[in-house]
């Protein structure tokens, strides 16, 4: 790999590490299309493993005294994990652009209702009883086709909850399914000692950049936090449907 791809790799990381650090969510959306044009897919998941797992356990600590509840909370990752482990299972069987695809119209039927009723949230009653259905369910779209934001964030988005108690409860959940899918990698040959070097490697422009998004999410107000996360799920929503369609 030349100069200019590590450069190009080291500022796609610092930004997925602004984005994470600002949101608690998102990075894999910047890193991994960018690692993956540099290596291929399964490398760049690979790569992702280690610094994605780290920055969530880092997170998920140091907005501990954040979570709504630690019931809720825990409840939604061990449903995340087992949900992981279950697609994981499933990944060969199912058909990966159809699952982008429903998702994807799920999301933007979301965000156009927000629009619509901006004011609109998700009571926490209601919440308590969808974390382990939700959770199991982000986890089995981790594990099939890895990727579990579009029910995690939409769901953790809607209760609207304020940006500590999200990174406090999204970093629990992201952390869970990571501890299931490195060995699930590592056990189909895709997590290498070779890839878990690099992986290592990758954290760093990844954490480093993690205190510039914190910084700058300081002052971010909470509508504006809201339209941040709102518009991550778009461009979640439409890389979906782009690779379900192409």
């Amino acid at each position: 790999m030349d100069v200019s791809a590590v450069i190009f790799a080291t500022v796609g990381l610092a930004m997925g590490g602004i984005l994470k650090g600002a949101t608690g969510a998102g990075s894999p959306i910047i890193a991994v299309p960018i690692l993956a044009l540099i290596y291929d897919v399964p490398t760049a998941v690979a790569i992702f493993t280690l610094p994605n797992l780290l920055s969530n356990l880092w997170q998920g600590w140091a907005y501990r005294a954040a979570q709504i509840s630690p019931r809720f909370v825990y409840s939604f990752a061990l449903a995340g994990a087992l949900g992981a482990g279950i697609g994981s299972i499933l990944l060969a069987r199912l058909s990966g652009e159809l699952l982008m695809g429903v998702v994807a119209v799920f999301v933007f039927v979301y965000i156009a209702f927000r629009l619509l009723r901006p004011s609109w949230m998700l009571s926490r009653s209601i919440a308590d009883r969808l974390a382990m259905p939700m959770g199991l369910l982000g986890g089995v779209m981790q594990g099939a086709g890895g990727i579990s934001a579009p029910v995690s964030v939409t769901f953790l988005n809607a209760m609207k909850l304020e940006r500590a108690q999200f990174i406090a409860t999204i970093s629990v959940f992201f952390a869970a399914m990571s501890l299931v899918q490195i060995p699930a990698l590592a056990g189909l040959g895709i997590l290498t000692p070779h890839r878990a070097a690099l992986s290592l490697a990758a954290g760093i422009p990844l954490f480093g950049a993690m205190p510039v998004g914190s910084y700058l999410a300081k002052r971010i107000s909470g509508p504006a936090f809201d339209r941040i996360i709102m518009a991550l799920l778009g461009v979640i929503a439409v890389r979906l449907l782009y690779a379900a369609l192409f």
